[in-house]
Protein backbone atom coordinates (compact mmCIF):
# COMPACT_ATOMS: atom_id res chain seq x y z
CA UNK A 1 0.00 0.00 0.00
CA UNK A 2 2.81 2.42 0.86
CA UNK A 3 4.60 1.60 -2.40
CA UNK A 4 1.43 2.28 -4.40
CA UNK A 5 0.93 5.64 -2.71
CA UNK A 6 4.54 6.61 -3.35
CA UNK A 7 4.29 5.59 -7.01
CA UNK A 8 1.14 7.69 -7.42
CA UNK A 9 2.90 10.75 -6.01
CA UNK A 10 5.94 10.25 -8.26
CA UNK A 11 3.83 9.86 -11.41
CA UNK A 12 1.61 12.83 -10.58
CA UNK A 13 4.60 15.12 -10.07
CA UNK A 14 6.24 13.72 -13.21
CA UNK A 15 3.23 14.65 -15.35
CA UNK A 16 2.91 18.01 -13.56
CA UNK A 17 6.48 18.85 -14.52
CA UNK A 18 5.97 17.99 -18.20
CA UNK A 19 2.64 19.81 -18.20
CA UNK A 20 4.35 23.00 -16.99
CA UNK A 21 7.21 22.69 -19.47
CA UNK A 22 4.87 21.84 -22.35
CA UNK A 23 6.58 18.56 -23.13
CA UNK A 24 3.83 16.21 -22.04
CA UNK A 25 0.07 15.65 -22.32
CA UNK A 26 -2.35 18.51 -21.73
CA UNK A 27 -4.09 16.66 -18.89
CA UNK A 28 -2.43 14.99 -15.93
CA UNK A 29 -3.68 11.38 -15.80
CA UNK A 30 -3.14 11.50 -12.02
CA UNK A 31 -5.23 14.53 -10.97
CA UNK A 32 -5.79 15.89 -7.51
CA UNK A 33 -8.74 14.49 -5.62
CA UNK A 34 -10.55 17.72 -4.82
CA UNK A 35 -10.18 21.43 -5.31
CA UNK A 36 -8.75 23.30 -8.26
CA UNK A 37 -5.15 22.66 -9.28
CA UNK A 38 -2.88 24.57 -6.96
CA UNK A 39 -5.75 25.42 -4.58
CA UNK A 40 -6.48 22.91 -1.86
CA UNK A 41 -9.53 22.63 0.35
CA UNK A 42 -7.77 24.64 3.09
CA UNK A 43 -7.08 27.67 0.87
CA UNK A 44 -9.91 29.77 2.33
CA UNK A 45 -9.84 28.22 5.78
CA UNK A 46 -10.21 30.54 8.74
CA UNK A 47 -6.98 30.77 10.77
CA UNK A 48 -8.86 29.80 13.92
CA UNK A 49 -10.23 26.61 12.38
CA UNK A 50 -8.20 23.39 12.28
CA UNK A 51 -6.95 22.31 8.88
CA UNK A 52 -8.87 19.49 7.23
CA UNK A 53 -7.12 16.50 5.78
CA UNK A 54 -6.80 16.59 2.00
CA UNK A 55 -6.28 13.54 -0.15
CA UNK A 56 -3.55 14.71 -2.51
CA UNK A 57 -4.27 12.42 -5.44
CA UNK A 58 -7.47 11.01 -6.90
CA UNK A 59 -5.93 7.56 -7.32
CA UNK A 60 -3.82 7.67 -4.18
CA UNK A 61 -4.88 4.86 -1.79
CA UNK A 62 -5.79 5.71 1.77
CA UNK A 63 -2.96 4.59 4.01
CA UNK A 64 -3.97 2.93 7.28
CA UNK A 65 -2.82 4.72 10.40
CA UNK A 66 -0.10 2.74 12.10
CA UNK A 67 -0.23 2.40 15.87
CA UNK A 68 3.22 2.96 17.39
CA UNK A 69 4.65 -0.22 18.86
CA UNK A 70 5.41 -0.40 22.55
CA UNK A 71 7.96 -2.77 24.06
CA UNK A 72 6.41 -4.30 27.22
CA UNK A 73 8.45 -3.76 30.37
CA UNK A 74 9.19 -7.45 30.88
CA UNK A 75 10.35 -7.84 27.27
CA UNK A 76 12.50 -4.75 27.55
CA UNK A 77 14.15 -6.11 30.68
CA UNK A 78 14.93 -9.37 28.89
CA UNK A 79 16.30 -7.48 25.91
CA UNK A 80 18.40 -5.19 28.08
CA UNK A 81 19.90 -8.15 29.93
CA UNK A 82 21.10 -9.60 26.61
CA UNK A 83 23.10 -6.51 25.64
CA UNK A 84 26.75 -7.59 25.76
CA UNK A 85 28.60 -4.31 26.34
CA UNK A 86 28.51 -1.27 28.61
CA UNK A 87 28.19 0.94 25.55
CA UNK A 88 25.09 -0.86 24.32
CA UNK A 89 23.44 -0.69 27.73
CA UNK A 90 24.21 3.01 28.04
CA UNK A 91 22.78 3.69 24.59
CA UNK A 92 19.56 1.77 25.17
CA UNK A 93 19.14 3.32 28.63
CA UNK A 94 19.31 6.79 27.06
CA UNK A 95 16.94 5.88 24.23
CA UNK A 96 14.29 4.46 26.56
CA UNK A 97 14.49 7.36 29.03
CA UNK A 98 14.83 10.37 26.72
CA UNK A 99 12.68 9.34 23.76
CA UNK A 100 15.35 10.71 21.42
CA UNK A 101 15.56 9.44 17.88
CA UNK A 102 18.33 6.96 17.19
CA UNK A 103 20.25 9.35 14.93
CA UNK A 104 19.89 12.21 17.42
CA UNK A 105 21.52 10.29 20.25
CA UNK A 106 24.25 8.84 18.03
CA UNK A 107 25.28 12.36 17.04
CA UNK A 108 25.96 13.46 20.62
CA UNK A 109 29.44 14.78 21.44
CA UNK A 110 31.33 14.29 24.69
CA UNK A 111 30.53 17.84 25.83
CA UNK A 112 26.80 17.24 25.35
CA UNK A 113 26.48 14.86 28.33
CA UNK A 114 25.89 16.60 31.67
CA UNK A 115 25.69 14.00 34.46
CA UNK A 116 25.40 16.65 37.16
CA UNK A 117 22.14 17.99 35.74
CA UNK A 118 21.12 14.61 34.25
CA UNK A 119 20.81 16.23 30.84
CA UNK A 120 22.05 15.25 27.41
CA UNK A 121 21.97 17.66 24.46
CA UNK A 122 20.89 16.46 21.02
CA UNK A 123 20.47 18.10 17.62
CA UNK A 124 16.82 17.79 16.67
CA UNK A 125 15.96 16.18 13.36
CA UNK A 126 14.41 18.63 10.92
CA UNK A 127 14.86 21.88 12.83
CA UNK A 128 18.54 21.16 13.65
CA UNK A 129 17.96 22.96 16.95
CA UNK A 130 19.89 22.04 20.09
CA UNK A 131 17.72 20.64 22.87
CA UNK A 132 18.59 19.36 26.32
CA UNK A 133 16.78 16.17 27.27
CA UNK A 134 16.45 14.82 30.82
CA UNK A 135 17.61 11.22 31.18
CA UNK A 136 17.28 8.55 33.85
CA UNK A 137 20.06 8.29 36.47
CA UNK A 138 20.73 4.70 35.40
CA UNK A 139 21.61 5.91 31.92
CA UNK A 140 24.39 8.12 33.27
CA UNK A 141 25.66 5.28 35.47
CA UNK A 142 26.05 3.05 32.42
CA UNK A 143 27.62 5.94 30.52
CA UNK A 144 30.19 6.52 33.27
CA UNK A 145 31.11 2.83 33.30
CA UNK A 146 31.46 2.88 29.52
CA UNK A 147 33.65 6.00 29.60
CA UNK A 148 35.92 4.43 32.22
CA UNK A 149 36.25 1.34 30.05
CA UNK A 150 37.37 3.21 26.92
CA UNK A 151 39.49 5.84 28.69
CA UNK A 152 42.80 6.18 26.87
CA UNK A 153 41.62 4.14 23.90
CA UNK A 154 39.67 6.82 22.02
CA UNK A 155 40.29 10.55 21.50
CA UNK A 156 39.16 12.82 24.32
CA UNK A 157 37.72 16.27 23.71
CA UNK A 158 34.56 18.30 23.92
CA UNK A 159 33.87 17.97 20.21
CA UNK A 160 34.76 14.28 19.97
CA UNK A 161 31.97 11.69 19.53
CA UNK A 162 30.48 10.18 22.67
CA UNK A 163 29.89 6.74 21.13
CA UNK A 164 32.57 4.61 19.50
CA UNK A 165 32.84 1.21 17.86
CA UNK A 166 33.97 -1.64 20.09
CA UNK A 167 36.80 -2.92 17.87
CA UNK A 168 39.95 -1.32 16.51
CA UNK A 169 40.37 0.86 14.65
CA UNK A 170 37.95 2.83 16.81
CA UNK A 171 35.50 4.94 14.81
CA UNK A 172 32.45 6.98 15.65
CA UNK A 173 29.43 4.69 16.00
CA UNK A 174 26.96 5.13 13.14
CA UNK A 175 23.31 4.20 12.78
CA UNK A 176 23.89 0.99 10.82
CA UNK A 177 26.25 -0.42 13.46
CA UNK A 178 23.85 0.49 16.28
CA UNK A 179 20.95 -1.13 14.44
CA UNK A 180 23.01 -4.29 13.88
CA UNK A 181 23.73 -4.44 17.62
CA UNK A 182 20.02 -4.18 18.43
CA UNK A 183 19.12 -6.73 15.75
CA UNK A 184 21.49 -9.30 17.26
CA UNK A 185 19.85 -8.92 20.67
CA UNK A 186 16.43 -9.32 19.05
CA UNK A 187 17.53 -12.50 17.31
CA UNK A 188 18.26 -14.18 20.63
CA UNK A 189 14.75 -13.42 21.91
CA UNK A 190 13.04 -14.08 18.59
CA UNK A 191 11.60 -10.54 18.49
CA UNK A 192 11.75 -7.81 15.87
CA UNK A 193 11.83 -4.59 17.86
CA UNK A 194 13.54 -1.61 16.23
CA UNK A 195 15.51 1.33 17.58
CA UNK A 196 12.56 3.58 16.82
CA UNK A 197 10.35 1.34 18.96
CA UNK A 198 12.47 2.48 21.92
CA UNK A 199 11.35 6.04 21.20
CA UNK A 200 7.72 4.92 21.00
CA UNK A 201 8.08 2.98 24.26
CA UNK A 202 9.56 6.00 26.02
CA UNK A 203 6.65 8.11 24.77
CA UNK A 204 4.10 5.59 26.03
CA UNK A 205 5.76 5.50 29.46
CA UNK A 206 5.74 9.28 29.81
CA UNK A 207 2.25 9.80 28.37
CA UNK A 208 0.74 7.24 30.78
CA UNK A 209 2.21 8.99 33.83
CA UNK A 210 -0.73 10.93 35.34
CA UNK A 211 1.65 13.43 36.93
CA UNK A 212 3.36 14.34 33.63
CA UNK A 213 1.46 16.83 31.42
CA UNK A 214 1.09 15.86 27.80
CA UNK A 215 2.66 19.17 26.76
CA UNK A 216 5.84 18.10 28.57
CA UNK A 217 5.83 14.85 26.62
CA UNK A 218 5.40 16.86 23.41
CA UNK A 219 8.42 19.00 24.30
CA UNK A 220 10.61 16.01 25.11
CA UNK A 221 9.70 14.23 21.87
CA UNK A 222 10.15 17.39 19.81
CA UNK A 223 6.71 17.22 18.21
CA UNK A 224 5.52 20.36 16.45
CA UNK A 225 1.85 19.59 17.14
CA UNK A 226 0.20 18.22 20.26
CA UNK A 227 -2.03 16.01 18.12
CA UNK A 228 1.04 13.98 17.17
CA UNK A 229 1.76 13.29 20.83
CA UNK A 230 -1.85 12.35 21.61
CA UNK A 231 -1.50 8.99 19.84
CA UNK A 232 0.46 7.78 22.88
CA UNK A 233 -2.44 8.41 25.29
CA UNK A 234 -4.25 5.28 24.17
CA UNK A 235 -3.08 2.08 25.76
CA UNK A 236 -0.74 -0.05 23.63
CA UNK A 237 -2.32 -2.95 21.76
CA UNK A 238 -0.57 -5.48 24.01
CA UNK A 239 -2.06 -3.90 27.13
CA UNK A 240 -5.56 -3.77 25.62
CA UNK A 241 -5.40 -7.44 24.65
CA UNK A 242 -4.16 -8.41 28.12
CA UNK A 243 -6.92 -6.34 29.73
CA UNK A 244 -9.67 -7.96 27.62
CA UNK A 245 -8.33 -11.47 28.29
CA UNK A 246 -8.24 -10.70 32.01
CA UNK A 247 -11.84 -9.50 31.76
CA UNK A 248 -12.92 -12.81 30.20
CA UNK A 249 -11.08 -14.71 32.93
CA UNK A 250 -12.86 -12.74 35.63
CA UNK A 251 -16.22 -13.27 33.95
CA UNK A 252 -15.69 -17.02 33.79
CA UNK A 253 -14.53 -17.12 37.41
CA UNK A 254 -17.63 -15.24 38.57
CA UNK A 255 -19.89 -17.62 36.64
CA UNK A 256 -18.15 -20.67 38.14
CA UNK A 257 -18.49 -19.29 41.66
CA UNK A 258 -22.17 -18.54 41.16
CA UNK A 259 -22.81 -22.04 39.80
CA UNK A 260 -20.94 -23.65 42.68
CA UNK A 261 -22.70 -21.53 45.25
CA UNK A 262 -26.13 -22.30 43.84
CA UNK A 263 -25.49 -26.06 44.00
CA UNK A 264 -24.40 -25.98 47.62
CA UNK A 265 -27.27 -23.81 48.85
CA UNK A 266 -30.09 -25.55 50.73
CA UNK A 267 -33.60 -25.23 49.32
CA UNK A 268 -35.85 -22.59 50.87
CA UNK A 269 -38.05 -23.88 53.71
CA UNK A 270 -40.66 -22.37 55.99
CA UNK A 271 -39.84 -22.07 59.63
CA UNK A 272 -41.57 -24.91 61.54
CA UNK A 273 -42.93 -22.62 64.25
CA UNK A 274 -44.54 -20.43 61.60
CA UNK A 275 -46.29 -23.46 60.10
CA UNK A 276 -47.51 -24.53 63.55
CA UNK A 277 -49.09 -21.16 64.10
CA UNK A 278 -50.59 -21.10 60.62
CA UNK A 279 -52.23 -24.54 60.98
CA UNK A 280 -53.01 -24.07 64.68
CA UNK A 281 -51.05 -27.14 65.60
CA UNK A 282 -50.26 -25.76 69.00
CA UNK A 283 -53.91 -25.66 70.00
CA UNK A 284 -55.26 -28.47 72.24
Amino acid sequence: MTTTAHSESVLRHFYDFHLETGTGPMVNPFPLARGRRGRGINTHRSPIEPARNQKSGLFRPALPQRIPRNIPDEKFNELFALLPSLRDRALVAFWISTGARASELLGVRQADADPGQQLITVVRKGTRALQQLPAAPDAFVWLRLYQAQIHGLVPQGRDEPLWWTLRRPFRALNYHAARAMFTRANAVLGTNWTLHDLRHSAAYRMARDPQMPLTDVQWVLGHAHLSTTQIYISAPVEDVIASVLAHHTRQRGDADRQAGGAGAQEPLRYRPESLDILFRRDEP
